[in-house]
């Protein structure tokens, strides 16, 4: 398959956020073999797109928990502690694989008609949501939740996910739209033993392991009074070194970024969730100039309660201004970076985020109909990025291809009827009220 996507403004989202004008991006077979102004590009055999907006990578979800779209709205006044006892945990324990699939499969779709083409999702019944992200035509980082509590095995679900990736791989599935990963819920959920025992099984298969750290003030009280913080805690029981994904990361001292420097973890960042929750505001401009790859999350739609990354970009940004009272800290086209490039790397991930040659062809048209962009795209570079990030977001996204795969166009999916997914939510929502 040979496609060339070709639009007057391509932001190829490279380390200093490009803008280039009159540009094509070229795909062969699901891969970019070519990123940048028609007048440079060679020769192209296939079929040939042209599109009336902006064309750029798909969006990295760092951290979220997606088929919670069957519990959306639950305990919204509450916060995160309470909200996890109250209504989150007990709700989840009646959920079944199938419902969890559900959820997925709405989630997916919403995603991809906001320009999301990659979530990072800790979750249960993984092959049951794998299947609802192929379904959609999304990519996902699978991380199968472990936790230590009552009617719940941590070791079965180590062992679990070790099996899978032992029997399937790390990335499977088509257009490498499976990774599969370990996510050990907190260091409030674990102990620092078990933590260490899935640090282990992941460094020896070069997997991800994704863990909440820090999300709010008083989760992680006992930790922080024996070891400093959760961080080291973290580096005290051999959890870093490998492929480390730190979602939240709230209230980190300068130590702890200090640390996650050193060893290269990445911090999901999700500005919205921990506003809902009351949670507070990561010290994000502190982790970016301590180079920390910093990507954002949406977490889950019951605690955010939408699967908008580019209303993530724009509360990153924000936040991070009023926190300084500096409008100058955290800009446009940073905030965009973070929404992709920066997503990838938190992720350890080199063939997403980013429209370059050799990378997955995860593409996103916003198109420009609309008076967020009224000022015209041949505005200033900075003018353009601005419009995009602080006003358009993602209400004008009307095409995504995934691997080169046109999985929304006009707007919605092309795999799946969005109102029968919405059905399906329905239905398991009101047996959940009931049971």
């Amino acid at each position: 398959m040979s496609l060339r996507l070709h639009a007057p403004v391509v932001l190829p989202c490279d380390s200093s956020c490009s803008v280039l004008r009159d540009a094509v991006v070229d795909v062969v077979d699901g891969r970019i073999t070519f990123v940048g102004p028609l007048a440079d590009a060679p020769a192209f055999e296939g079929e040939v797109r042209r599109l009336s907006g902006i064309l750029l990578p798909g969006l990295v979800n760092t951290h979220a928990h997606s088929p919670m779209t069957v519990l959306r709205g639950l305990g919204s006044d509450l916060p995160l502690l309470r909200w996890l006892q109250e209504q989150m945990w007990p709700n989840e324990a009646r959920m079944t694989a199938a419902d969890v699939g559900t959820g997925m499969l709405l989630g997916a779709v919403e995603m991809l008609r906001h320009g999301v083409t990659t979530s990072a999702e800790m979750y249960f019944h993984g092959p049951e949501l794998v299947s609802s992200v192929l379904a959609a035509g999304s990519r996902v980082v699978f991380g199968g939740a472990i936790l230590d509590v009552p009617g719940m095995s941590w070791r079965s679900m180590t062992d679990e996910i070790s099996s899978w990736i032992d029997a399937d791989g790390l990335q499977f599935g088509p257009g490498g739209r499976v990774e599969l990963a370990y996510g050990p819920h907190s260091a409030y959920t674990l102990s620092p033993a078990q933590l260490t025992a899935v640090a282990l099984e992941a460094r020896a298969r070069g997997a991800l392991l994704m863990v909440h750290v820090a999300e709010s003030p008083f989760e992680d009280e006992a930790q922080r009074a024996e070891y400093g913080s959760v961080p080291a805690l973290l580096k005290a029981s051999d959890v870093l070194g490998g492929r480390v994904l730190s979602a939240h990361s709230v209230h980190l001292s300068d130590d702890d970024i200090a640390l996650y420097a050193s060893f290269g973890v990445g911090v999901a960042h999700c500005p919205g969730s921990n506003a809902k929750l009351a949670s507070g505001i990561a010290r994000v401009p502190e982790m970016l100039a301590a180079g920390v790859s910093v990507g954002l999350g949406t977490d889950g739609p019951a605690s955010n309660d939408d699967l908008d990354l580019f209303e993530e970009a724009r509360l990153a940004g924000l936040f991070a201004r009023v926190s300084k009272m500096d409008a100058t800290v955290l800009g446009a086209a940073q905030a965009l970076l973070m929404a992709t490039r920066g997503g990838a790397a938190a992720l350890g991930r080199e063939d997403i985020g980013a429209l370059e040659a050799g990378r997955w062809a995860d593409v996103v048209h916003v198109d420009a109909d609309d008076p967020a962009f009224a000022t015209g795209l041949d505005a200033p570079d900075s003018q353009l990025l601005a419009n995009l990030v602080w006003a358009s977001g993602a209400r004008r996204v009307t095409d995504v291809w995934v691997a080169g795969d046109h999985v929304v166009a006009g707007g919605e999916s092309t795999r799946i009827d969005r109102r029968e997914a919405q059905a399906g939510v329905t239905a398991v929502a009101q047996r959940l009220r009931t049971a």
